[in-house]
């Protein structure tokens, strides 16, 4: 077997154990392979043994991989996409996970309304406070997300953040704790977030302690391919 395959199966295995420990099903997490940098072929190797979602940061490098990746997966834009890349970015993906300001949201759907099509987005959040960090900042979400929920060929189906870089779970744990219950004061303020499902948080360093704040999509790079070169 390859190493890719050894380490999806790896993953998958913590993923359950998490899910297990806070109480969930284990299908219940969905795994998102981060494959920034990563060749294609690579991505074909972790699609073939049961990853359905491939998440890039970057819409170049994701529009050259896309045409050379024979199998089937949903393509999601985990990365900071700037405006001037939306339309480019519409063309492969179909979710947005990282809308970070209305400016964005709004070309997202300018651009969606062109393609005459819906899009499913998530809010990213900055929970680290980190000023190199993209997001909302949590204070800010209520009135953004009020505000997003009135634009036309959106979808706004869950919150994304990237916790604080630690291998020490109570560093980061804060972080994925803030944005559930950032979820769950946006569900008692609109019954219209009732369909915003996915809290994607959680990568390689720490994505068992997103599972067991409430996590229920990760996204994971090194610990399927390896310390990027």
């Amino acid at each position: 077997m390859s190493t890719v395959t050894d380490n999806v199966r790896l993953v998958k295995e913590r993923i359950a154990e998490a899910a297990i420990r806070s109480g969930r099903k284990p299908e219940s997490v969905v795994l998102v392979a981060a494959a920034k940098g990563i060749e294609a072929e690579r991505v074909e190797e972790a699609i073939a043994c049961g990853v359905s979602i491939v998440g890039e940061n970057r819409v170049q490098e994701a529009l050259t991989k896309f045409s050379k990746v024979s199998l089937k997966a949903d393509w999601h834009m985990i990365g900071h996409l700037q405006t001037n890349k939306v339309k480019k970015a519409l063309d492969i993906f179909s979710t947005i996970q990282s809308v970070d300001s209305l400016r964005l949201a709004r070309e997202i759907s300018r651009r969606a309304e062109q393609l005459g099509k819906e899009t499913e987005v998530l809010i990213e959040v900055n929970t680290s406070g980190e000023p190199t960090k993209f997001g909302v900042e949590p204070e800010n979400l209520i009135e953004v997300l009020g505000e997003a929920m009135s634009i036309p060929h959106l979808k706004i189906v869950g919150l994304m953040t990237i916790g604080v870089f630690s291998s020490d779970p109570e560093r980061v744990q804060p972080c994925f704790r803030v944005l559930r219950e950032l979820k769950m004061r946006c569900i008692d303020q609109f019954k219209e977030t009732a369909r915003m499902k996915l809290l994607s948080m959680g990568m390689s360093n720490d994505f068992e302690t997103a599972i067991e704040e409430g996590s229920n999509m990760v996204r994971i790079g090194t610990a399927i391919f390896g310390p990027r070169t």
